[in-house]
């Protein structure tokens, strides 16, 4: 799959992420396979929490997730597990600032897969350009249940900071949005936007996938 700078862009329009503790189903892969046959145009695996699953079942379960893009032709991403991103041969990792320093982990995927890194102020965001970052995921812009840890909720004033500042990687919003939060988003200067629970816990996650590609005129 191509990995170049307007591929990600186009990648990160819209940017599903779960794992088997965000569904409402008992069958977390009909989920995903229903928002990428609806057209979600990236997906990431993210499985955290006390209901997740472990051992053999956490890695057959990101297999079936990797196995599924690769049949939509859609990026698969891991979140934080670098040694499983390049075991699954994803088109990326995604990192946060308590996981592993972006530096060593571009060490280790090299040039192979993109990296994302999660930022939260001016700084860090500078940091994850400076240390290989091919975007950044900047949020919560709302109160999110996905993620306890989260950090305080910021809206769209970090991406529009940087789009002041001619920031030149693609940024991606996260942390509570909706399909009628896009708007602000985009013209806030982010590439895309980033969805958990809005497509997870849907009781029709094809409908929601396609409310969000109306308002990203996709």
């Amino acid at each position: 799959m191509t990995r170049g700078q307007e591929a990600l862009r186009k990648a990160l329009s819209l940017y599903f992420i779960m794992g088997s503790q965000d569904g409402r189903e008992e069958q977390p892969l009909r989920t995903i396979d229903r928002a990428l046959k609806a057209g979600v145009t990236c997906f990431q695996w993210r499985e955290k929490g006390p209901r997740s699953l472990k051992g053999r079942e956490r890695i057959d379960f990101a297999k079936d997730a990797r196995n599924l893009c690769q049949r939509y032709r859609v990026p698969f991403f891991v979140d934080d597990d670098v040694d499983l991103a390049v075991q699954l041969e994803a088109d990326g990792v995604h990192i946060g600032q308590k996981d592993e320093n972006a530096k060593a982990v571009r060490r280790k995927i090299g040039d192979k897969m993109w990296l994302g890194v999660s930022a939260h102020s001016l700084e860090e965001a500078e940091r994850a350009r400076e240390q290989g970052a091919d975007y950044i995921g900047v949020g919560p812009y709302k109160m999110t249940q996905s993620k306890p840890d989260a950090e305080s909720v910021i809206g769209s004033t970090l991406i529009r900071q940087l789009r002041a500042l001619s920031y030149p990687l693609p940024i991606v919003a996260i942390g509570g949005i909706t399909p009628d939060d896009v708007p602000e988003i985009t013209s806030a200067g982010a590439a895309g936007v980033a969805v958990i629970s809005a497509i997870s816990k849907s009781p029709d996650p094809p409908s929601v996938v396609r409310e969000f590609l109306k308002e990203l005129n996709r």
